[in-house]
């Protein structure tokens, strides 16, 4: 089987999900199932932050700081395309936090021509090294109430997110694959949108979404891996403290082959709504985390196997809590109220919705 590298785009104004977005990739694309995804983080960000080089405060100008910044991501970029290579898995995906064309939005369009001649570059060589382009319209536009300045590095108002979407949509509009992610039901359904558009350009059916929580009697692991091919991940989830009355935070430690990956969470709730975003961290910045962790509530540990049987997913989360219940996660047709795919699996009943299984409720209770 060729290696298949794709390469795709995340981008959009300020505070659009990107983040979190990739967060979700990279627990769809998971090496136990044969994928490598490769994250190149947002340059501009990291010159910031990292280095101190700024367009503003009289450091360097907007103009020269695109030369920087251009420099950098086309760096990054061959090293990555490297990577892909190299790396033994079949399936490779790509995934850029702004890319080449987002740097058109803060200069003139005839500079950004001349900076990308200037490393050797067209607009059309540049646009044809990207599969598809994800534009997430930022939540200054749609979905104001979770706006938050949560990038230091990129601190915007309103008004500015709001300009500087449009112009970045503006700088990617000829990309013959450019799809736009907006606000127009809530985030969870914007996340759901944005890994099937990644499912469309990689020419592949996405899951269904209408999934169904039970609670089970404990099932023969061991057949669960022999006899379904289930892998079992290794999570923990951790509460922290609160820092703001209506913000929840949380932190995850979750092998991923191998390796293991650490994500931070936090959940908005702001009158009817609330809003989920999440990033992947460093392990230095997980342990740094769990010195804030609420020490009311438990930590939930839990090893949960995955598998599917005749297209269909299913999750099935063991706690060490627990030695006569578990929890599974089905993936049902609409409609469908029990899995009829699994005779071996004793269903006591459906607890969708049941805030009595949520994992806040695990980590102050430690029973099923």
């Amino acid at each position: 089987m060729a290696k298949r590298i794709t390469r795709i785009v995340l981008t959009g104004g300020p505070a659009a999900g990107k983040t979190t977005l990739i967060s979700r990739i990279l627990k769809e694309f998971k090496q136990d199932d044969g994928w490598k995804v490769i994250t190149i983080p947002e340059t501009a960000t990291e010159l910031i932050s990292g280095f101190g080089i700024r367009p503003f405060g009289n450091c360097v100008s907007m103009l020269d700081f695109q030369y920087f910044v251009i420099g950098d991501q086309l760096h990054k970029e061959r090293l990555a395309l490297k990577g892909a290579e190299m790396v033994p898995e079949e399936n490779v995906l790509i995934i850029y936090d702004r890319a080449l064309f987002d740097d058109k939005a803060y200069i003139t369009d005839e500079q950004f021509r001349d900076i990308l001649a200037y490393f050797g570059k067209t607009e059309q060589e540049v646009l044809a090294g990207y599969d598809a382009v994800l534009h997430l319209v930022s939540c200054a536009k749609g979905a104001e109430f979770a706006y938050n300045f949560g990038n230091e590095a990129r601190y915007e108002p309103l008004e500015t997110a709001r300009e500087k979407d449009e112009l970045t949509l503006r700088a990617w509009q000829a990309h013959p694959n450019l799809r736009v992610i907006d606000n127009s039901i809530d985030f969870e359904d914007k996340l759901r949108r944005g890994i099937r558009a990644i499912y469309d350009c990689l020419g592949m059916r996405a899951p269904q979404e209408v999934w169904h929580k039970y609670l089970i009697a404990m099932p023969d692991v061991e057949k669960l891996q022999t006899e379904f091919s289930a892998s079992a991940i290794d999570m923990m989830q951790t509460y922290l403290v609160k820092t703001q009355p209506n913000v929840v935070r949380r932190i995850r430690q979750q092998k991923n082959g191998q390796e293991y990956l650490y994500f931070y969470t936090e959940k908005r709730y702001a009158d009817k709504d609330a809003w989920e975003t999440e990033k992947p961290i460093t392990q230095k910045e997980y342990v740094q985390y769990l010195m804030e962790a609420d020490t009311a509530l438990h930590a939930v540990h839990k090893t949960k196997y995955r598998f599917a049987v005749d297209g269909r997913r299913f999750e099935i989360d063991v706690y060490p809590f627990s030695c006569e219940r578990a929890i599974m996660r089905a993936e049902l047709p609409e409609g469908k109220e029990a899995p009829e795919l699994l005779p071996e699996i004793e269903i006591l009943r459906e607890v969708t919705g049941d805030p009595a299984y949520k994992n806040s409720s695990l980590a102050r209770e430690q029973k099923l």
